[in-house]
């Protein structure tokens, strides 16, 4: 049973989402909850804690972190990782989705559809770093790392 069956995000320190964000977050976790994979794998000394896994998302002193516990409660894992790797896919995602929110607004079909390509394509590259972060750490699929990718911009957002 390798997989996400509880989300919280640590928000508590961030300014309110905007609209958009707050629907993009809600999105996000809907998706992820209804289908995703996520293994923690063995260790030298002890096979990992099973799941399904209850994950906390927070951004604490400047770090990512990762806080995954058992449906039971008991504590599976936690992990900090380093946001520089993110910042400037993250920066591009943003800006990214501001012109695509704005062009809904205006521009006529294909060119929104050029933007949401452009804007598909950061995201799968933000989804992309996240696992390379994640190795070893956790075993997660690639549309798991895409919904990952946009809690961590909201996060982000305001961290």
């Amino acid at each position: 049973m390798a997989y996400i069956s509880k989300i919280a995000l640590d928000d508590r320190n961030l300014p309110p989402p905007t609209p958009e964000i707050d629907q993009e977050r809600k999105v996000a976790i809907f998706d992820l909850l209804e289908g995703n994979s996520f293994q923690l794998p063995d260790r030298d000394d002890a096979p990992a804690p099973q799941g399904p896994y209850q994950l906390e998302l927070a951004i604490r002193d400047r770090r990512l972190v990762f806080d995954i516990s058992t449906e039971a409660a008991s504590k599976a894992a936690e992990f900090h990782l380093s946001l520089g790797p993110f910042r400037q896919v993250v920066k591009d995602y943003f800006q990214i989705c501001e012109s695509y929110f704005e062009a809904v607004k205006t521009l006529p079909p294909s060119q929104i559809e050029t933007i949401d390509m452009a804007r598909r394509g950061i995201h799968n590259e933000g989804a992309r770093v996240l696992q390379e972060r994640l190795n070893g750490k956790a075993d997660i699929d690639d549309q798991t790392a895409r919904r990952l990718f946009t809690l961590i911009c909201v996060l982000h957002f305001g961290g």
